[in-house]
C-alpha cells in the first residue's frame, strides 16, 4: 500500500513538471510588444546603455535639499571610530554606546577601545564553540541542516550585541592604546578563511573520530589540540592578548594620569554601567513576519559556550520609537541595526525610501511592505550603529533621526547618517535599549518564556 502511494505522489510530480509551459511565440511576441520605444524610453536607454550607475540615474531630484542634520535631541557623542575592510560592527556599535561615559569620566577629548582585543577573543571564542557542536551533533548526518549551517560558515567577523556582552564579562576590554589594530584586524578576510579551513577539518576530524567510536574525552582533546592551532594563527596575525596593562592618558586639563597594573576584567567593571547587563538592558525588534508582543531566543547563536544567546522582544514600531524617544532624551544612546544600504545616499549621508526613484526608471513597480522584503530576503538587518539623535514635529513625532557609523569621519555626514522616520519604519529593525524607557505593557510582555527559533531564519543575518 506505501509502494502505491509513493508512486501515485511520484506520478502526480512528473505530471505537475510536464504541464510546466515553455514561453512560446505568442507569448514571446506579446513580451515583445509591451516594450514601447517612445521617445521617453528611447531616452532613459541612451542613457542606461551608456552609464553603469543605475542607482546614480534613479537619485530623486524632489527631495534634494529637504533633509538637513539638525534634531531637538542629541545624545552627547564625541568623535567617530572605523571599522576598516571588517565585519566588526556590532563590536563597535557595543563600544560606541558606551565611550561617551567613558569620556565624561576620565575627563578626557576623545577615547577609543581596542576592538583587537576584543576580536581575538571572539574569534577563539566561536571557534570553540563550533567544535563543541560538531561533537554535540556527531551523530547527524552531513546534510542535516544544523551541520550543514555550521559547516558553511564555521566562524565569521559578524555578530549582534549580546556577543559584546558574553566577551566583555569573560574577557574585559581595554583602551585602543593597549592592543593595537594590526593588517589583519583591520582586513579579516584572509586569516578568517584560514581559521575556517582548519575548523572544517577539525570539525570533520571530529565527526570521524565519533563514528569510530572515539569516547567524549578524546574527542575534546582533539578540540583543545586544533584550539592550539586557532590561537597560533589568532597570535600570529592580531598579537597576544594582555593579561595585565598600564594606561596612560591626558585629561582635558592637560594633566598625564595613569592606570598601572589593570586586568581587563577591571576596566571592563570600571567603564560598565553597574545595571548593564540582559536583565536590564533588551533587545527590540522589528519583525512583521512575526507575532508582536513576544520574546523570541535565536538557538545557539552566542559566541561563548557559557554566554547567552541572542534573545528579542517583537515589537511593532510606535512602541521602538517611543523607547527610543525616551533612551535619547536620557543621554542614552543605543545599539541598533537596519538595512543600511537601501535608498542611502553616500554622499550626502542621507537615508529615505524616496531617495531612488528606481520604479519612474525603469517603468516598473518594485514595491514591496516590509514583511514581503524580509521573506523573500530582499531586506534584512546587514549593519550595527550607534542611535544617538531624533528631529520631532510640534506635536512631538519623529520626523527624522540620526545613526553615529563606524566607517570613518569620510562617510557620510561627517562619519554621522541622517535617516527620515518613513525609513525607521521600513529599514529600522532592532536596537538594545535599558528597560526603564520602556512602558509598563511591554515589561509585562518580558515575563513570558521565549519561543526558540532557528539561527538561519532570514531575519537572524549577522551584523556586519
Amino acid at each position: 500500500m506505501k509502494k502505491i502511494q509513493v508512486t501515485l505522489v511520484t506520478l502526480l510530480l512528473t505530471g505537475a513538471s510536464l504541464c510546466a509551459q515553455t514561453i512560446g511565440e505568442k507569448e514571446l511576441n506579446d513580451i515583445k510588444g509591451s516594450f514601447q520605444k517612445d521617445a521617453s524610453t528611447k531616452a532613459i536607454q541612451n542613457v542606461l546603455t551608456n552609464d553603469k550607475n543605475i542607482r546614480d540615474n534613479a537619485l530623486n531630484r524632489e527631495i534634494q535639499g529637504k533633509i538637513d542634520h539638525y534634531f531637538k535631541y542629541r545624545v552627547k557623542v564625541q568623535g567617530i571610530t572605523d571599522q576598516q575592510s571588517s565585519g566588526r560592527c556590532w563590536m563597535f556599535t557595543s563600544m560606541n554606546v558606551l565611550r561617551p561615559s567613558i569620556i565624561e569620566k576620565y575627563n578626557l577629548t576623545g577615547f577609543d577601545f581596542s576592538h583587537n582585543y576584543l576580536y581575538f577573543w571572539d574569534m577563539f571564542e566561536k571557534s570553540n564553540l563550533f567544535l563543541e557542536n560538531m561533537i554535540a551533533t556527531a551523530n547527524k548526518p552531513m546534510d542535516d541542516r544544523d551541520v550543514t549551517f555550521m559547516f558553511q560558515a564555521p566562524v565569521g567577523d559578524g555578530g549582534v550585541w549580546n556577543l559584546y556582552y558574553n566577551l566583555g564579562e569573560k574577557y574585559g576590554v581595554v583602551p585602543k592604546e593597549v592592543m593595537p589594530e594590526t593588517a589583519h584586524s583591520n582586513n579579516t578576510s584572509a586569516m578568517g578563511s584560514l581559521i575556517n579551513e582548519r575548523l572544517r577539518k577539525g570539525g570533520y576530524t571530529i565527526r570521524e573520530m565519533a563514528a569510530q567510536g572515539k569516547k567524549i574525552k578524546e574527542l575534546r582533546a582533539e578540540k583543545v589540540s586544533i584550539l592550539k592551532d586557532i590561537y597560533r594563527i589568532l597570535a600570529l596575525c592580531l598579537g597576544e592578548p594582555p593579561t595585565t596593562f598600564t594606561w596612560r592618558y591626558k585629561d582635558r586639563n592637560g594633566e598625564i594620569k595613569e592606570l598601572a597594573n589593570y586586568t581587563p576584567q577591571q576596566f571592563y567593571k570600571e567603564i560598565t554601567p553597574a545595571d548593564y547587563s540582559p536583565k536590564n538592558y533588551i533587545m527590540i525588534m522589528n519583525d512583521p513576519t512575526r507575532e508582536y508582543y513576544k520574546v523570541y531566543d535565536i538557538q545557539n547563536y552566542r559566541n561563548t559556550v557559557e554566554g547567552i544567546n541572542w534573545v528579542y522582544l517583537n515589537l511593532p514600531n510606535e512602541d521602538i520609537k517611543e523607547a527610543a524617544i525616551a533612551s535619547i532624551k536620557g543621554n542614552e544612546a543605543m545599539y541598533t541595526s537596519s538595512d543600511v544600504g537601501k535608498y542611502f545616499n553616500r554622499e550626502t549621508g542621507i537615508l529615505d525610501p524616496e531617495m531612488y526613484d528606481y520604479n519612474s526608471l525603469m517603468g516598473v513597480d518594485f514595491s514591496m511592505d516590509k514583511k514581503t522584503r524580509i521573506l523573500t530576503r530582499q531586506s534584512g538587518s546587514a549593519h550595527a550603529m550607534s542611535l544617538v539623535a531624533v528631529d520631532v514635529d510640534a506635536n512631538g513625532k519623529p520626523t527624522k533621526w540620526e545613526f553615529e557609523n563606524s566607517w570613518g569621519p569620510q562617510a557620510g555626514h561627517n562619519g554621522y547618517l541622517t535617516f527620515t522616520d518613513k525609513w525607521f519604519d521600513e529599514y529600522m529593525f532592532r536596537l538594545v535599549v535599558d528597560k526603564k524607557y520602556i512602558t509598563p505593557k511591554v515589561k509585562e510582555v518580558l515575563k513570558q518564556k521565549a519561543t526558540l527559533l532557528p539561527a538561519w531564519d532570514p531575519m537572524f543575518a549577522e551584523d556586519k
